[in-house]
This record gives C-alpha cells, structure tokens and sequence, in this order.
C-alpha cells in the first residue's frame, strides 16, 4: 500500500512540476567568451575579426537540452580587427555601418537535439536591420562547478555560416568573400536563486 502511496505521488509530480523547473539561467563569463568571425580576403587568407562588446545570456535544460535558449546583443562599435585602418573600414557604411545600426542580435528559435552532448540552435540574426534565420551547430563541452572560483559554469563551442549579402552587406564582392564563418566560444556562469553569476578569472 505504501508502494502504491509513494508511486501515486511521484506520478502526480512529474506531471504537476512545471517543465521549466530544470531549466537554469547563465549569464556570460566575458573573460572567457569570444565571438569570431572569418571571411575569405581576395583568395590569399581567411580573415579574422571578433567582438569584443556584448551582452545577454542563455538558459540550459541539462536534463531536457531543446528547452534551451540563447539571447545576446552584440554591440557592432567593439568590432576589433587588430587594425585601425580595417576597424576604421568595417566599421563604415561599407560594412558594419555601426552609426546607424549600433547592435546586431540572435535569439534562438528552436533547439535540436542531434547527439548525446551537440545541438543545433535556430534563430534569428539581426545585422545592418534585416533578420535572417542562422543556425549554430553547438557542442556542449561540460557542466560542473569551477576549478578556482567555485561557481557552477556550463561551456559550449559553436559554429555558423551565412552569407553577408543576405543583410545587405555587399560591399567588395566577389573579391572579399561572401560566405561568413562564426566560430564561438562560451563558459556561462549559473545564476543562483536570489543572485548573478560573476566573472572567473
């Protein structure tokens, strides 16, 4: 009777707990998040830029990863190229056009499970004012607490390829390469009830 008792009430709260109950919050490590991109430049090299400014976080459901969700705010002025000149040219109209459109977003849509530890999240990318759907091919390197700072952080490696043209971005084509790659790398620190993640060192 007891069994029956003890299986009734887990019965009642698996589906009683909201599906959200697992889901945690994180907010970027920045130290140790980079956002890169790369673009073919007239046949001799591959490019690279990154950024340098942003904000937002994302949600994780360990248990059940589709629940999952990512939001960040780029901010397009901490465009850095290890250049002034080329800062200079991408962040013009030519380019980037950081005057007018000062941030680009993404903000996940769906998320795919395709492995025991991958993804693939779909959303919505923002740049020079159009959105366009992007999806990153996600690996979810590890979860656990932090060596030193003894906070609980959750780690991701993540690719994507789009087209600039798609945003309006044509400047230099078919020279400077229209397919662009995103190569990304995140340490996220939970959120405790009550409290924000800081930044490890």
């Amino acid at each position: 009777m007891r069994m029956l008792v003890l299986l009734s009430s887990l019965f009642l709260y698996a589906f009683t707990t909201p599906a959200s109950a697992q889901v945690e919050s994180y907010t970027f490590d920045k130290a140790h998040t980079q956002i890169l991109f790369f673009v073919n430049h007239l046949g001799f090299s591959h490019s690279s830029g990154r950024f340098l400014k942003f904000d937002g976080g994302f949600t994780f459901d360990r248990t059940q990863p589709a629940n999952s969700s990512i939001d960040v705010t780029i901010d397009t002025n901490g465009l850095e190229m290890n250049d002034q000149k080329w800062n200079d040219h991408l962040k013009n109209q030519d380019f980037f056009n950081v005057a007018q459109y000062p941030t680009m977003t993404f903000k996940s849509t769906k998320v795919e499970v395709t492995g025991e530890n991958t993804a693939n999240i779909a959303g919505d990318l923002t740049l020079l004012g159009v959105t366009k759907p992007v999806t990153l091919v996600v690996t979810h390197n590890k979860s656990e607490k932090h060596a030193f700072s003894g906070k609980y952080v959750s780690g991701f490696s993540a690719t994507a390829m789009l087209k600039r043209s798609d945003f309006g971005m044509t400047y230099g084509l078919p020279m400077v390469g229209d397919e662009v790659k995103i190569m990304i790398e995140v340490e996220g620190e939970r959120i405790e009830q009550g409290g924000e993640g800081t930044g490890n060192k």
